[in-house]
């Protein structure tokens, strides 16, 4: 019960912290307005992607809602059921996925988008504009997968 309490925290902080940081954005910024940090590198611009990353599924909000709303009830049934065997890792982890996906998914019912606005330009390539909330998903879903690799070379190398 304390891991999954854990969890809850962690993705209802994040949670919290996404949607202060989109309203700063949606109430000070009109929608394709960009505000230049690191000229030729990083700014904030204002977007609403109504697909998924990338653009993906592009007027698919509904769709979204119910995909995520569907992830939100396996990762829980999982965290439920794994619960007492889940590490820091898992439990930092998870909570990093559900609030990503719980702040994408109050924009998607509120805004019938995604805010985005963390906009990156390396030479002249410019990365997909994207929110904190896609960073929480991105890092939870690392840490799963370098979790899961790491924990099985420990097997690998106690077999051996």
């Amino acid at each position: 019960m304390k891991n999954r309490q854990n969890i809850y925290k962690i993705a209802s902080t994040l949670l919290i912290l996404d949607q202060i940081i989109k309203i700063i954005i949606k109430y000070n910024m009109n929608l394709y307005d960009e505000i230049i940090i690191i000229k030729n590198f990083f700014s904030i611009l204002y977007l609403k992607n109504t697909g998924a990353a990338f653009s993906l599924f592009k007027d698919s909000t509904f769709i979204l809602i119910i995909i995520s709303v569907i992830f939100i009830i396996i990762l829980d049934k999982y965290i439920r059921k794994e619960q007492n065997s889940l590490n820091k890792i898992d439990i930092l982890s998870f909570g990093l996925i559900m609030g990503g996906i719980f702040g994408n998914l109050i924009d998607r019912i509120i805004h019938k988008g995604v805010i985005d606005y963390l906009s990156f330009k390396i030479i002249n390539y410019s990365f997909p504009v994207f929110n904190f909330a896609d960073i929480c998903i991105t890092i939870g879903t690392l840490l799963i997968i370098l979790n899961l690799f790491f924990s099985k070379e420990k097997m690998i190398n106690k077999d051996n």
